[in-house]
């Protein structure tokens, strides 16, 4: 099936007690066993089936099947939010100690899970000076357990060369994980393209509504954890917490996913619940036409605004004198995301003074969604970092990040216009 197809099929067939085309919403918290002996072999994971909701539920697995299929791995676990997808990735990886080594440009909550929250737990962090596979170069070691990156930068907007980050980590002996919240698998597949593991904030384009949080872990079924037992004792050795299993021997294709599940979603808890997991079904079925005016829609935007006497740059990776321009060409297909930001004439104040001018665009720190969105990252989703690590990530103080909806396309525009024109002016709403 083409990724049209895949994101209204993929995953679910009919309901076999009913026939229901929808997928049901299942609204349980446990399951009933047909005997002691039934119980025991779920719990042992010796055969497939339900036990718990804080494990897995039918709502649940029919979305992690459809994400799968869509960034063309082997498995999904769908957990929570973005951020309990992300943390939960980098725990599994490294939770026996090891280097994670990130391009600087990140979304502000990830930086300080990697810069702050990770290392007392012995997880260390390392930052690349810039997001070119030369830069993580420069920063790698036999201690790197994953390398880490943003397809697209949120806010910066830059576009990551993830087949020389691949090469780059696979050479150290390190899985490459991807954020591929921004760009969805509607403009790029990673692990075609040589990722590992693949992290989605399902809250943002895919769901497209801002009506449920949810994340989600896919894993490729390529990385060979067995052949690295030294780096990966965790993956390699037996979990004595399941009767010693061995998850690169049980899951060859899946060893990932099914660790993150088995040992982190099992005792953390950052379940989806079944109606998040229906919600986020229904906006993923139109998630290829819905990326198609994004895209349209940012295009326009993005040359309204080079063009507008008060706005003094704006960095959008489909313009030809872009720096990631011809990573947009290469990665997705010349189709620059609808994600942009652009900084004010008269820097800060002048910036703060457009942004609560907006009428139709939504002041707030969401993205992805079908209305438009802009945020103002120095206050908000970088207000933790110091200024020395918001200008690594891409973040100026006269920001602002535009996330463009899928309204008409005049309105768009005429709502920055009277506010560039009204901030110019001295007027405050």
């Amino acid at each position: 099936m083409r990724l049209d197809t895949i994101a209204i099929h993929s995953g679910f067939e009919a309901d076999p007690a009913t026939g229901a085309v929808a997928v049901p919403i299942y609204q349980t918290a446990a399951y009933a066993f047909e005997s002691a002996d039934h119980g025991a072999a779920l719990f042992n994971l010796e055969v497939p089936g339900y036990r718990y909701s804080r494990i897995n539920n039918p709502t649940v697995a029919a979305l992690e099947a459809r994400v799968a299929a869509l960034e063309g791995g082997t498995a999904a676990l769908c957990v929570a939010s973005g951020q309990a997808a992300l943390a939960l990735a980098f725990l599994n990886v490294a939770d026996r100690g090891g280097t994670i080594v990130a391009t600087p440009q990140l979304y502000g909550a990830t930086h300080t899970l990697l810069a702050s929250v990770l290392s007392p737990l012995g997880i260390k962090a390392r930052f690349a000076p810039g997001d070119a596979p030369e830069d993580v170069e420069r920063v790698m070691g036999e201690d790197v357990v994953a390398v880490f990156c943003e397809t697209i930068g949120n806010p910066a907007g830059n576009i990551a060369d993830i087949e020389g980050l691949a090469k780059t980590a696979h050479a150290y002996g390190a899985p490459l994980i991807v954020d591929n919240t921004v760009a969805t698998p509607a403009l790029l597949q990673p692990i075609r393209h040589g990722a590992d593991i693949v992290v989605q904030s399902l809250t943002k384009f895919m769901g497209g509504h801002g009506v449920a949080l949810g994340g989600a872990l896919v894993d490729s079924g390529r990385f060979a954890w067995a052949e690295r037992p030294g780096k990966f004792p965790a993956f390699t050795t037996p979990d004595e917490s399941y009767h010693g299993l061995v998850y690169a021997e049980r899951y060859p294709s899946e060893a990932f996913v099914a660790r993150a599940r088995s040992v982190y979603q099992r005792t953390f808890g950052a379940v989806l619940s079944p109606m998040s997991a229906f919600l986020l079904m229904q906006g993923i079925e139109t998630l290829p036409l819905r990326m198609e005016r994004h895209v349209e829609n940012g295009r326009r935007t993005a040359a309204f605004l080079k063009d507008h006497p008060q706005v003094a740059w704006v960095a959008y990776a489909g313009f030809p004198d872009s720096p990631y321009h011809h990573l947009a060409q290469r990665y997705l297909n010349g189709r620059a995301s609808s994600l942009l930001t652009f900084g004010v004439k008269g820097g800060l104040e002048n910036g703060k003074a457009v942004y609560d001018a907006f009428r139709l665009i939504k002041r707030l720190v969401n993205i992805g969604d079908a209305k438009s969105l802009a945020c103002h990252p120095a206050s908000t989703t970088h207000r933790q970092m110091s200024p020395e690590d918001q200008a690594r990530a891409g973040v100026r103080p006269e920001m602002i990040r535009l996330s463009v909806g899928i309204e008409h396309i005049d309105d768009i525009l005429e709502d920055l216009d009277q506010a560039l024109v009204a901030a110019r002016a001295g007027d405050r709403p």
